[in-house]
């Protein structure tokens, strides 16, 4: 056991040294950049739902209390791939890029309680827009480069127990850090010199979570679950650093006059945000579910974030339908029987308003659909399994100086079961 845990930690210990460009998209430069999805490849092929559910064999990041539920040790790690192609009405650009999702694992603390760690990226910045303006003559008189990197990640624990038959409690303490960089580079025709504005943020914070789920059984064969999760208002502070100089871009970007140099502190403070779910369904056989989510406004205060003119943060939302279903997951004598399908939708107003012309006044709201299949494939015959999950959807609209990004996520994941703690048997 001794070498499993050493063996974890080392892998730890890489990933959180290791920086990733794990976002390809132009919404991701507004405040600290996308939220990136906190729930596991089953979960997402399923719409993304698993408020209510739990399971003895795989974790679920959406709600701690279904840790009370675990049997086995269980170490999970994904990839994902995002491709994105943006479309403003006249021209359509491509990005792309690969990242590791999570890498979580938990471990079952008796028959009724159980505990989990493991890290992920809680927000991702990666854009790269080129901007050009035209005289009447159609020549190039002025050009803007906007390039933004970096976003923030996640550490978590958390622990589930059952209080009593069906109904369990989970709580999850989370800690929040990252860096991001933003800069504008602007070049005007005949200037030899381009001034460049720059950005660095180093964000932290601590937040909490907690929830329930109770299981009771509608009948012989189907089960009713109900869940809630609740994340729990927090806050992020900020360290900002804000740059304005003259850079020579024959010379590489070697900076000359340096015309401000400030330095600030803000934070990100997040209500409360409170997930619903329902779901009926037979033990290893099948489930149907429906979530909700809602959320207050975002409100940034006293950081560069807040300096964004052309956005402001309205309520967010969240509906997802999905399920999954194994022809028999204890069949020997056929592998496609205990391989597990799954697929779903969402529906998600992410909160973000964009005011695309400019003016100040008409700010749009940028919204997200999907639609998500996936398969788990059973390796060899232990419980363990290869997770395999795919994609579709779009944001935002062509519309009023917006883009309409249509996206097609890969991800797969390994969930591999063991037995940390077995008793020992006397003949």
């Amino acid at each position: 056991m001794i070498k499993k845990i050493i063996v974890v930690l080392t892998l730890f210990v890489s990933i959180i040294s290791f920086a990733q460009k794990n976002n390809a998209s132009a919404y991701s430069f507004f405040g600290i950049g996308d939220k990136n999805n906190t729930n596991t490849v089953e979960q997402t092929s399923m719409g993304s739902i698993g408020v209510s559910l739990s399971d003895e064999f795989r974790l679920n990041l959406s709600n701690p209390a279904s840790l009370s539920s675990l049997k086995f040790t269980t170490y999970s790690l994904a990839i994902e791939n995002k491709n994105i192609w943006a479309k403003d009405g006249t021209d359509t650009q491509q990005g792309g890029t690969t990242y590791l999702s999570y890498l979580a694992m938990g471990v079952p603390l008796g028959e009724n309680a159980g505990l989990s760690f493991g890290l992920l990226p809680n927000s991702s910045v990666g854009y790269s827009l080129i901007s050009s303006i035209y005289d009447a003559n159609n020549e190039l008189t002025e050009i803007s480069a906007y390039n933004g990197e970096g976003g923030t990640n996640k550490v978590f624990l958390g622990f589930g127990i059952q209080v009593f038959k069906g109904f369990s409690v989970g709580f999850q303490g989370n800690y929040i850090f990252g860096k991001i960089e933003n800069n504008i580079t602007n070049q005007l025709k005949d200037v030899s010199l381009a001034s460049k504005y720059e950005t660095l943020s180093s964000i932290k914070g601590f937040t909490l979570n907690g929830g329930f789920q109770y299981k009771t059984k509608l009948n012989k064969n189907v089960n009713l679950h109900l869940g809630a999760n609740f994340d729990l208002e927090n806050e992020l502070n900020t360290e900002d650093e804000e740059y304005i100089y003259s850079v020579s871009l024959a010379s590489g970007e070697i900076p000359r006059d340096t015309i401000l140099n400030t330095k600030s502190e803000g934070m990100l403070k997040s209500p409360i945000k409170t997930s619903l779910g329902v779901g009926v369904g037979k033990d290893n056989k099948w489930f149907a579910g429906l979530d909700y989510s809602f959320q207050d406004a975002l409100d940034p205060q006293g950081s560069i974030f807040n300096n964004y003119t052309r956005i402001k943060y309205n309520k967010y939302s969240k509906i997802s339908i999905g399920g999954f279903y194994t022809p028999k997951y204890t069949s020997i004598t056929s592998y496609w029987e205990r391989v597990t399908y799954r697929a779903g939708v969402k529906l998600e107003k992410t909160g973000l308003m964009v005011d695309g012309l400019g003016n100040n006044s008409d700010f749009t709201a940028i919204d997200d659909f999907g639609i998500s299949f996936g398969v788990g494939l059973p390796v060899s015959n232990q419980l363990s399994n290869l997770n395999l999950g795919f994609e579709f959807g779009k944001r935002g609209k062509i519309d009023k100086g917006l883009v309409q990004e249509n996206y097609i996520n890969f991800r797969l994941s390994f969930s591999l079961n063991d037995k940390w703690f077995k008793k020992r048997e006397i003949f």
